[in-house]
């Protein structure tokens, strides 16, 4: 992940502080389609509620809630927001990546990414489903008859 920008506003509440906003970063992921590694732009809306784990008067530890996963200040007071924005970075990239739209892909014979430049190879494409059907040879119109 590249450097992250945006404006989040926190918000004091009865149990710690709410952390709200949005974010701006990028990832680089590869193409589902030609295996390159691009730069995909995320926009991240935050909102997480962060526990402290030290009083900010006494010094004295504080139990923190009992809930999976949730986000912590330290005890030197410090609000970290890296894990809440890496774990909504790895959400917000979608589940197919494309480097661009029409990208053209990888040759499935020799491997070549077909963007840069074509390969020597015939792209027929030819519908899986009937596949087994190119290695039946049409017959030559006479065939023979048993009838037993």
């Amino acid at each position: 992940m590249s450097l992250v920008k945006g404006d989040v506003k926190l918000t004091r509440t009865d149990r710690g502080v709410l952390v709200t906003g949005i974010l701006h970063t990028d990832v680089e992921v590869p193409c589902d389609r030609c295996l390159t590694l691009f730069r995909l732009p995320l926009t991240l809306d935050i909102e997480e509620e962060y526990f402290p784990t030290i009083d900010v008067n006494s010094g004295v530890a504080v139990e923190i809630p009992n809930e999976p996963g949730c986000f912590t200040i330290d005890e030197h007071h410090i609000l970290d927001l890296t894990e809440a924005v890496r774990q909504y970075a790895f959400t917000a990239v979608p589940i197919k990546t494309l480097c661009k739209p029409e990208c053209a892909g990888l040759c499935p014979v020799c491997g070549q990414n077909l963007n840069e430049k074509q390969c020597i190879h015939q792209h027929k494409e030819i519908d899986q489903r009937w596949a087994k059907l190119l290695g039946i040879r049409p017959s030559s119109g006479r065939e023979e008859r048993k009838d037993g």
